[in-house]
């Protein structure tokens, strides 16, 4: 039986070329002291410099454009709004790309969703609608949204021009470090994660794709090690905001095919690993890109063969809600 359809490198190149001068070229930075702790070469790619703060005008930008072109070739007028559920990042990058083209936007939002972010994505003009935080409600809460408005739906990480226009970031980072010899990306629904494989695999095979995730938050590690799709069963409590959602029927299967290793990290790693990023690197991160930092300071990481020397982080956004960091306060001794 065949599975769901999944994009190719076409549709990440495709995406290439919708993107062309619209975004950032986000770029690579480096850190000896990082660089010491993980006794490798560390390449972050910035993608908190992006447009709306992080990676996902990508895939929003890529998904509003590919609508348009099809709408066009129609002979149609634009679509009447489009829709999605968010906890925050995409809503933000939706509600910019749907702006662009002059289309309403409404953005399903978790009431818990940091204050910065929603605050964002009323700026860009889009109607915020609140939910309960768990992907039940906000899956429901977007299909009344759809009916009441006759909206598209542009789903977070599950449409295929949103995992095409994150692969994106692989094709720029093969680019600027053709040495690179791993890439690691924080996963939540997977969107990011499932497009940089589809790049770097069809690109560069003998390049290894991790995924990291909070060790609360641990459906894709889950799912890899019983070979199936293993949603969280309850909302994770984890200061990842970006990556309480679990990964889903279109990113799962090609995270089993083509991404080597899930590497979980506690909350205590993820809050030093986010700290030490601030105070060596002046880069204000948001605790989700801290993700990937901490997996490869991680003893887990330690593990992985030393040939793998030039390892790329996907510092994936930059949006921290600086009212909520009483957990700086307590966080026990100082980063090392």
């Amino acid at each position: 039986m065949a599975g769901p359809p999944r994009p190719a490198l076409a549709d990440v190149r495709a995406a290439e070329g919708r993107l062309r001068g619209r975004l950032h070229r986000t770029p690579l930075l480096t850190s000896g002291g990082l660089d010491r702790l993980a006794g490798r070469r560390l390449l972050f790619k910035c993608e908190l410099f992006q447009r709306t703060g992080s990676f996902k005008i990508r895939g929003a930008l890529n998904a509003v454009r590919s609508l348009v072109e099809e709408s066009e070739r129609a002979g149609g007028g634009l679509p009447r709004a489009v829709v999605t559920h968010s906890s925050g990042n995409h809503g933000q990058a939706l509600a910019c790309a749907a702006q662009a083209e002059g289309i309403p936007a409404y953005i399903v939002v978790p009431w818990t969703a940091p204050r910065c972010k929603q605050a964002a994505i009323r700026a860009y003009g889009a109607t915020l609608v609140p939910c309960e935080p768990s992907d039940k409600s906000r899956a429901e809460t977007a299909a009344r949204i759809i009916q009441e408005t006759g909206g598209v739906m542009v789903h977070p990480n599950q449409e295929l021009a949103v995992i095409a226009g994150q692969g994106t970031i692989a094709l720029e980072v093969l680019e600027q470090a053709p040495e690179v010899n791993a890439v690691v990306v924080p996963v939540g629904g997977g969107g990011m994660t499932a497009g940089i494989a589809v790049a770097i695999k069809a690109l560069r095979p003998d390049v290894k794709v991790f995924a990291a995730e909070p060790r609360n938050a641990d459906d894709c590690y889950q799912s890899k090690v019983r070979g199936e799709l293993t949603p969280n069963l309850h909302p994770p409590d984890t200061i990842a905001d970006a990556v309480k959602t679990s990964i889903g029927p279109n990113t799962w299967p090609i995270i089993r095919d083509l991404v080597d290793d899930v590497l979980t990290v506690s909350e205590e790693e993820i809050k030093r690993a986010t700290r030490l990023v601030w105070e060596r690197m002046k880069l204000l991160i948001e605790p989700t890109a801290g993700v990937g930092v901490a997996a490869v300071l991680s003893e887990q990481f330690q593990a992985v063969p030393r040939d793998v020397e030039n390892v790329c982080v996907v510092l994936c956004g930059g949006n921290v809600d600086l009212s909520s960091l009483t957990w700086l306060t307590d966080l026990s001794g100082k980063a090392e």
